[in-house]
């Protein structure tokens, strides 16, 4: 592909940001959509809440990847943090959607963030795009998100859904607060550690993201996890040995309930999800094992 424009919503975010520097470094025009007044060419308002989108800024964007959201992670779910979560998701969505919808001249793509949450507690049992939305709040929120997209679709515009999995990175996430425990030696699995984990290293998330970007063969879901999701069981075996230290410890389910309430569901839960989108559109994933998954994250 040729040097293009290309727009990004929550460009501040850890892996709006890793994407955002990829892309120029490849020689892109990033547009940055923000919440406050642009300060620069390289800059487009909008406000979420509002479903205000400056839609000029998006004028010549061959693509328009949308990652915003509240941190699902970040605060305890209360009933008003949940309605953040999903706020900050659908009416985003629907805002950048119409926005795409309204161009004269509309992107040739939208990459909508979507997230594994969509499949809900899968158990030991495989799912890939195929599958049906599980039951609970996050496969509810997912549903909305993706649904929100409709304007860019029926403007013609191939939309595609990157459902994302658990990003391995050192400087934010849910491993950025892993990290430093195992390193501490105060690691250990989480409950049962049976339940199925779906990782991807952020080198190869961002590569999957250019790849949705470039690959006009893809629409709809794509599963942005690598190939072969492991138990936390496993998981927890691997930082032992990639951090060389011991993972005694087990977090007891009932003490993870207490410190996490609903976002324990997640924790707990088993999520045994398949890049199968991705692999049949010919995507080569660098950091396909967890070992070497948690390696690049260590050394980036």
């Amino acid at each position: 592909m040729g040097v293009m424009r290309i727009a990004v919503t929550g460009s501040t975010g850890l892996i709006g940001t890793a994407l955002v520097r990829s892309l120029r470094a490849d020689g892109h025009e990033v547009r940055r959509l923000v919440r406050r007044p642009a300060n620069s060419r390289e800059e487009v308002t909008w406000d979420p809440k509002r479903q205000y989108v400056d839609a000029a800024g998006l004028a010549g964007c061959e693509a328009v990847v949308h990652l915003a959201g509240a941190g699902i992670g970040d605060h305890r779910w209360t009933q008003t943090y949940k309605r953040e979560i999903r706020d900050s998701r659908v009416l985003g969505t629907a805002a950048i959607a119409e926005a795409v919808a309204s161009l004269d001249a509309p992107p040739k793509v939208f990459v909508c963030g979507s997230a594994i949450g969509f499949y809900g507690d899968t158990g030991e049992r495989a799912v890939d795009e195929q599958a049906p939305p599980g039951e609970g709040f996050l496969p509810s929120v997912c549903v909305e998100w993706e649904e929100a997209a409709a304007p860019a679709q029926e403007a013609g515009v191939r939309t595609v859904f990157a459902r994302t999995g658990l990003v391995v990175a050192r400087e934010g996430g849910a491993w950025g607060r892993l990290f430093p425990l195992f390193r501490a030696g105060l690691g250990g699995r989480l409950g049962s550690g049976r339940q199925y984990m779906s990782c991807i290293a952020m080198h190869d998330q961002i590569a999957a993201l250019r790849h949705l970007i470039d690959t006009q063969s893809l629409s709809g879901p794509v599963n942005l996890t690598a190939p072969r999701p492991v138990t936390n069981r496993e998981l927890t075996e691997a930082m032992g040995r990639v951090l060389k230290r011991p993972t005694l410890f087990t977090i007891p389910a009932p003490a993870l309930r207490l410190a996490l309430g609903e976002l324990s569901s997640d924790v707990l839960g088993s999520q045994r999800v398949l890049p199968r989108q991705l692999e049949e559109s010919g995507f080569v994933f660098a950091f396909p094992e967890i070992d070497d998954t948690l390696r690049s994250a260590l050394r980036s």
